[in-house]
Formats: structure tokens, sequence, C-alpha cells
């Protein structure tokens, strides 16, 4: 299980404050990297997601722990996360669609995802309540597997 996990953002307490609206949660400052938030589901899990300014990396600092160093920020990545929350499908797009960032309800075949793009360069996988079950149902360690085994690349979404 991730409990957490960092994403970059260009103002990371807006997208921390609209990532915890959509897991029901709240957003607080992350005091280890200065400007950063942390959007925090508030479950029995710990679950939350990071937000640090765009720009930051994270490099190794021994014992003591990495540190944070600030870079040009960059834009589209190849980071993203599937979320479940609690939210609804209607509020989730809502939600999206207040922040200015793009959303689309998606299907993945065994599966349907929100995709939620936050600051429109950053994908979340949203699954409110009864997609996330479809995901479950298809992750059993026995399905996916299987569809894995038998996926063709022809299906592949590239450009």
């Amino acid at each position: 299980m991730i409990h957490h996990l960092s994403i970059a953002a260009r103002d990371p307490k807006q997208a921390a404050g609209v990532l915890a609206e959509l897991m029901g949660g709240t957003a607080i400052p992350f005091p280890p990297n200065p400007g950063s938030f942390f959007a925090l589901q508030l479950d029995e899990h710990g679950s939350g997601v990071e937000v640090y300014p765009a720009g930051t990396q994270l490099q190794p600092g021994g014992t003591v722990g990495g540190s944070f160093v600030k870079k040009a920020a960059r834009g589209y990545g190849s980071t993203h996360f599937a979320l479940s929350v609690a939210t609804d499908a209607r509020t989730v797009q809502a939600i999206a669609e207040r922040a200015g960032w793009q959303c689309f309800d998606c299907n993945r075949g065994p599966f349907h995802v929100i995709e939620v793009w936050v600051e429109n360069e950053t994908m979340v996988e949203i699954l409110p309540p009864e997609y996330a079950r479809e995901y479950l149902a298809f992750t059993r360690p026995d399905n996916v597997r299987a569809a894995m085994a038998a996926a063709s690349t022809a299906s592949a979404r590239q450009r």
C-alpha cells in the first residue's frame, strides 16, 4: 500500500487544496520543504499527497535523509497515480472544473477512472466508490496477471 506520494505544482497550496477536496480531507503546509503543502485524506491508512513547488527535486542525503533542491519547472511528466475517494463522479468533475483543470471520464476496459489533470500537467486517476470497486476487482492477483499476459500492444495509448 502506498501511504503518500509527492507531485510538483506551480501553485502547491491551490493544488493541495483541490486534491484534499476531492479526497474529502484537508490540506496543510508541509514544513520540511517550504512552499509545499500536504493534502491529507484523513483515513485510517494515512493517505496523502505532498505537493511541492514546481521544479523541486529530491536528492539523497545519506543517513540524515533526502534533501529538496529547486530546479527549473518542466511541465508534463510520466508520474501519475490512482486515488480512491468517497466523492461521487459528478462532484469530482465539478471540483476539477471549478479549479480550471481538465477532467475526463475514461473507460479503461475492465474499469473506469476520472482523469483529473492537476494544473493541466499532472494526471491523477480519481476512483469514486463505484470506479474503485471495478478497479479492485480487476487488480485481484489472479485477474490482473491473466489480463496483462493477454493484453496486446495494439491497445497501447501512444502518440
